[in-house]
């Protein structure tokens, strides 16, 4: 029924207009529910989502209950996994802590930003090295628009609660609060215990643990903030050495024996404590009404150290590009927008997650150039997208363990060199000897056969992708010899 804003003028029967008026309100009453319940959706799918990006150090691919691991406890984060999409072919931007947190940070892939490792690049013993290797940059430029910087311009507040790593002080880099972060890459010797050796945070009391302390001031920031849109950016100082775990935690994994490579109870102790945080600040979300419009993101910023756990079958460990240095833990969580309990083998990486937070929360101001994609069509059950992954690394790591690194030689974990990822198959080119390394990684996740030589179309096929990607990317390669290198030299 349509009345004409001069219809009571025409109506001249009081009764007419009763009756007009209550046919009106029963008509509103039918058809309430149908109107504003899609109202009130389209309002809420509209809302943009509060962000928590939980960054662990150093944790292992396999370090995790849901991930295998039959040794570490991991309870609140195997809730999660259930929770949400687990990724099973998920790649950090690079095998150690600096290069991967600049990669997130930025969204954009080493070369563009000139951080490859923890300074300086020229690690072990000179007369080893047959290059000079490319010179590091510590920290990202200030010219670089960050994953933060475009969340404050889509109106969120930002919060970051641990290690920052890729510069002086998050500050200056998008961050509106921050407690802990610094260029510090790791908390000091006897740094889990307050007194802290770290910056931008205040001694508790003595023996109160830096985990629990980051947890506690993330809370805080929930409460305060819970009324606004927030990015919550959780970088934990753990797993990261030095080793410490609490003493109750420590005798727990005592008597519990360990098995395939992962039974040091004062690891499992902080992977145990990592997890009870993760879940006090998942609850503390829950408590304040905050669950169904927060995106939760937990991974980690590379592989483990192998010496302190094993990630079998992946080969090596932290600062390798060998899978044990660079897959990663990553599970997402989303309400209402990722089914529970789903899983994707899907190729994604770190890299990825600036874009996909860029086209959800759709800023004001967008970054102008990402190395990464967008997830949402894997997030929402969608066909992926076929792509390659690529790893520069002109630069040198010097070993961890002689004998359990399982590097291409005992006295590096890494020699210069990049990575290309694409599909099933994996190719490794080295610049000091130009030698290749092509891997089926359905087949050979352990990285053991080198099929270079008996698949010459696909080794040439990758070859020239990874090339033309280091001209587009204006990726360096070290060229100069070393004068001081020596063949005969650790031999």
């Amino acid at each position: 029924m349509k009345i004409e804003c001069n219809t009571v003028g025409l109506i001249q029967d009081k009764k007419m207009i009763i009756r007009t008026i209550k046919f009106l309100f029963i008509a509103f009453l039918s058809i309430g529910t149908l109107q504003c319940k899609p109202a009130e959706t389209e309002l809420q799918d509209d809302k943009k989502p509060n962000i928590v990006l939980i960054n662990i150090d150093d944790l292992g691919y396999k370090d995790l209950g849901f991930m295998g691991s039959k040794y570490y406890e991991t309870p609140n984060l195997d809730a999660l996994a259930n929770e949400g999409m687990v990724f099973y072919n998920a790649y950090a931007g690079a095998a150690n802590c600096a290069p991967s947190r600049a990669c997130l940070i930025s969204g954009l892939n080493t070369p563009r930003h000139g951080i490859y490792t923890v300074s300086p690049s020229d690690r072990g013993d000179i007369k080893t090295r047959k290059l000079i290797p490319i010179k590091n940059t510590a920290h990202l430029s200030d010219t670089i628009y960050t994953l933060p910087e475009m969340l404050k311009s889509a109106g969120y507040v930002t919060g970051s609660f641990g290690k920052w790593h890729v510069g002086e002080n998050p500050l200056n880099q998008g961050i509106d609060i921050n407690i802990g972060g610094s260029s510090k890459g790791n908390p000091g010797k006897e740094g889990y215990f307050s007194p802290y050796k770290i910056d931008h945070i205040s001694n508790g009391k003595k023996g109160e643990y830096l985990t629990d302390r980051l947890t506690n001031e993330g809370i805080e920031y929930i409460k305060k903030y819970k009324d606004t849109t927030f990015f919550l950016y959780m970088p934990y100082y753990t797993v990261h050495t030095p080793i410490m775990g609490k003493e109750e935690f420590v005798a727990k994994f005592e008597s519990k024996k360990g098995q395939n490579g992962q039974n040091k109870p004062d690891y499992a102790a902080m992977v145990y404590a990592m997890d009870q945080n993760v879940g006090r600040l998942l609850n503390a979300i829950e408590q304040n009404g905050l669950e169904e419009n927060t995106l939760v993101i937990f991974t980690s910023d590379n592989g483990g150290i192998r010496a302190i756990s094993e990630q079998n079958p992946l080969r090596a460990g932290k600062g390798s590009y060998y899978e044990g240095g660079i897959r990663v833990p990553l599970v997402i969580k989303w309400p209402g927008k990722i089914k529970p309990n789903s899983t994707s083998t899907a190729t994604v990486s770190n890299l990825d997650f600036y874009p996909t937070l860029q086209h959800i929360t759709n800023p004001t101001k967008k970054a102008n150039l990402l190395d990464g994609i967008n997830l949402e069509a894997i997030l929402y059950g969608e066909q992926p997208v076929t792509r390659n992954l690529y790893f520069h690394f002109p630069i040198y790591l010097q070993k961890y363990d002689l004998l359990k690194d399982q590097g291409r030689d005992p006295l590096f974990r890494t020699r210069p060199g990049s990575v290309i990822i694409s599909g099933e198959w994996k190719l490794h080119e080295y610049f000091e000897d130009g030698e290749l390394e092509l891997y089926n990684l359905n087949t050979d996740i352990g990285e053991k056969n080198n099929l270079a030589q008996y698949n010459l179309a696909r080794t040439k096929q990758l070859y020239e992708e990874l090339s033309k990607w280091r001209i587009r990317t204006n990726a360096p390669i070290p060229t100069s010899s070393n004068e001081a290198y020596d063949p005969t030299a650790n031999q």
